[in-house]
């Protein structure tokens, strides 16, 4: 039994970028070894034949809103219902892992001894227009060409999500691709009382540069009706946690406590302000809306 499956909902193949980088990504993935699954969930053009080329199952029954997207309640537990691993991993598919997420899953699952928890953390944006070299130490020259060219992403969104297999049964019917879903994650998960680490200080995840034409209008996903859909089902505004309020870190192989920034003071002064209606046209809200400004200038 492998100890971690890794789940996505790929994109359509169809466009040649899109493929060449959801094609890295699912690669890098199977090559973390026999302790890992993946799984493809959804029915898009062309996820068949790299399912079959790299010899991976696909989950192609999955329930979508009425605009024919995937729901995020569906792709977790139909991600459950064909594993037996007790750790589970979400990840977006144009992210590419390296060996260090597993040694931090391995580090958070022993240090937590079966608790509930939630890992999340910033990814690095990378250039890539051509089909990856995964032959020799390609981990090594992944690396390198990150932190030449490489470029830390602001902590607003979350690209992967690492939590045990029994947690996240009651999720909202939220559209994947979408705003909004993976703030109420964090948002959640520290509601309920669960650990909620940032891994960025141990975990290097490589998102692949794209635009949004795959989206309807090629608008970006925060400015689709389906984003302010998910908003509604999170509970508006003031649910929208990032990593900077994840109160935990990993580093050097212990959690600790999230090192205390300027980014992560702000983001504190942000979401006690933030009213619970989440008006942003109130003093309350305006005053909010300064504090993130002030924030996005620094990180």
């Amino acid at each position: 039994m492998e100890f971690i499956t890794i789940f996505s909902t790929p994109k359509s193949f169809s466009d040649p970028h899109i493929n060449t980088i959801q094609r890295n990504a699912i690669r890098s993935w199977t090559l973390l070894g026999e302790d890992v699954q993946t799984l493809l969930i959804g029915e898009e053009d062309g996820q068949e034949e790299i399912a079959e080329e790299l010899g991976l199952r696909v989950l192609a029954d999955v329930n979508r809103n009425d605009s024919g997207t995937p729901l995020v309640n569906s792709i977790f537990e139909l991600a459950r219902n064909a594993s037996q691993s007790p750790i589970l991993i979400y990840v977006n598919a144009d992210i590419l892992l390296i060996d260090d997420l597993l040694q931090a899953v391995h580090q958070v699952n022993a240090l937590l001894a079966g608790k509930p928890f939630l890992m999340i953390g910033q990814r690095w944006d990378l250039d890539v227009r051509h089909q990856m070299d995964f032959s020799g130490d390609w981990q090594s020259r992944l690396r390198s060409e990150v932190s030449q060219n490489g470029r830390l992403h602001r902590p607003a969104g979350s690209d992967y999500f690492v939590f045990p297999r029994y947690i996240f049964h009651d999720m909202p019917a939220f559209a994947i691709g979408r705003a909004g879903w993976d703030n109420w994650m964090i948002y959640n998960a520290l509601q309920r009382g669960w650990p909620v680490i940032d891994g960025t200080p141990s975990v290097m995840v490589i998102h692949q540069n794209h635009d949004y034409s795959h989206l309807p209008a090629g608008k970006p996903h925060y400015d689709q009706i389906e984003s302010q859909n998910n908003l509604e089902m999170a509970g508006g505004l003031a649910n929208m946690y990032m990593v900077l309020d994840a109160p935990l870190q990993l580093v050097n192989g212990h959690i600790r406590s999230a090192q205390v920034t300027l980014p992560r003071l702000i983001r504190s002064v942000e979401r006690w302000l933030m009213p619970k209606d989440g008006n942003l046209r109130s003093y309350r809200g305006r005053l909010t809306r300064r504090m993130r400004r002030l924030r996005r200038r620094l990180v």
